[in-house]
């Protein structure tokens, strides 16, 4: 990790840019992914298939042989985990789930809100070095909560034509309607605009690299609406003297294992804590399997040393990290000054990887700074609404001289009549 000593302020938009390959290159990559798919459908997704992946497949829908091939592989205690963690994101998903609730704006005038789920969405649940099985609790979870009647997914196969098996269990055990064998862009590609076995779908939800994301943003400009821009992993770690170094290392390694573009950031007022972290992480990182991958994530990594815990937190503020862990004292009251994170965790025992798994919240988050405006995957995010309004004799009577008004003001007559004439007749 880079080791920046209280960096001025100017300085700020700089450091915590985050690592990506050339955008003019990728766009072009992925602009032609998508064409080329929704020209040719599963022809091409076979032609990507084998160039990416380095597999002939011919048939990419999920079979059911192999979900009873998935149930049999897939250990108890490893299911009985599984169910702890489903019942868990549903206790805290099922909030969002909200009684439709009634207004009456002005006499006579009632307003109100309905919520419907959209009918069909897409599911992204990367593989790549890591089969994310708890992608598909994530996303499948609220999908089926919001009431979505098609629920498709892709998911990479591995070398050996299949999906890795602890995922197709977990699609099966949160209701996902078909499961596909296709990862990257032209995964995006399938779902956005549909092929000969690919149903299309109305919105395409889930995390990925940066040519996943980019598929998501340039699929959005066509008609198909995205979850949010969720690209390559990041955490941020504010920290005080408090803080235990072995632990605030482990969370900066978890998040550097993800992949080689992703990204971590220490934040503190102790040069000790520096220190400590650095040579935990040194200690670590030796015993973990994806050590290479981790040191290629850290190489894009910061430890920044900064003149105060609030400085620190203002500048993580600007950063607007996709997981913020909060390793201070009264971190609690610090975490009611966050305004700009994914998902904060609060304490040292608080472990990001508490929200990747099981606590109940979501990990499908904004990253790249997209915290700033958007929020992370919930119930709501599959669903739409539509607002209605009744208006009666008394209500377009009282209400009616106010949108007259206003209407003339804007020079819309038609709209003013459309006031008038109702309040000029006798028709109830």
């Amino acid at each position: 990790m880079k080791v920046i000593k209280y960096p001025q302020r100017d300085a700020w938009p700089e450091l915590i840019r985050r690592p990506a390959i050339d955008h003019r290159q990728l766009s072009v990559v992925v602009e032609n992914i998508l064409s080329d798919v929704q020209r040719d459908g599963d022809r091409a997704l076979s032609t990507y298939t084998l160039k990416f992946d380095g597999i002939a497949l011919d048939d990419f829908l999920v079979a059911e042989s192999e979900y009873l091939n998935a149930d049999i592989y897939v250990s108890q205690e490893l299911k009985d985990a599984l169910d702890i963690a489903k019942a868990n994101i549903e206790k805290f998903h099922v909030m969002d789930v909200t009684p439709r609730s009634v207004i009456e704006t002005s006499p006579g005038v009632t307003c109100w809100k309905r919520k419907l789920p959209i009918e069909k969405v897409g599911l992204y649940v990367p593989a790549g070095s890591a089969p994310l099985f708890s992608t598909v609790l994530m996303l499948a979870i609220p999908a089926r909560l919001a009431g979505c009647s098609e629920i498709v997914m892709c998911s990479p196969s591995g070398v050996d034509g299949f999906v890795n098996p602890v995922t197709l269990y977990a699609a099966r055990l949160c209701g996902v309607t078909s499961v596909f064998k296709i990862g990257g862009a032209q995964a995006i590609a399938a779902m956005a605009f549909g092929t000969e076995t690919v149903p299309q779908v109305h919105k395409i939800f889930g995390p990925g690299n940066q040519y996943v994301t980019e598929a998501k943003l340039q699929v959005m400009r066509t008609g198909t609406a995205i979850d949010m821009p969720a690209g390559p992993s990041e955490v941020a770690v504010l920290a005080d003297d408090t803080c235990l170094a072995s632990f605030v290392a482990a969370d900066l390694l978890s998040q550097a294992e993800h992949g080689t573009d992703s990204q971590v950031l220490l934040v503190t007022d102790s040069d000790d804590v520096i220190s400590d972290v650095l040579s935990e992480i040194e200690r670590q990182i030796d015993l973990l399997p994806r050590r290479e991958i981790a040191l290629s994530a850290l190489a894009n990594s910061k430890a920044i040393l900064v003149e105060s815990i609030q400085t620190g937190l203002d500048l993580l503020n600007e950063y607007a990290a996709e997981h913020l862990i909060l390793a201070v004292a009264d971190a609690d009251a610090i975490a009611e000054q966050v305004t700009n994170a994914g998902s904060v965790f609060i304490g040292n025992f608080s472990c990001e990887s508490a929200g990747d798994y099981a606590s109940g919240t979501n990990h499908t988050l904004p990253t790249n700074g997209a915290a700033r405006a958007y929020s992370g995957v919930s119930v709501e995010s599959f669903t739409k609404t539509i607002t209605y309004q009744t208006v009666s004799r008394e209500g377009i009577s009282d209400l009616g001289p106010v949108i007259e008004t206003m209407a003339a003001a804007e020079g819309l007559d038609a709209h003013r009549n459309a006031v008038s004439i109702r309040r000029a007749s006798e028709t109830r």
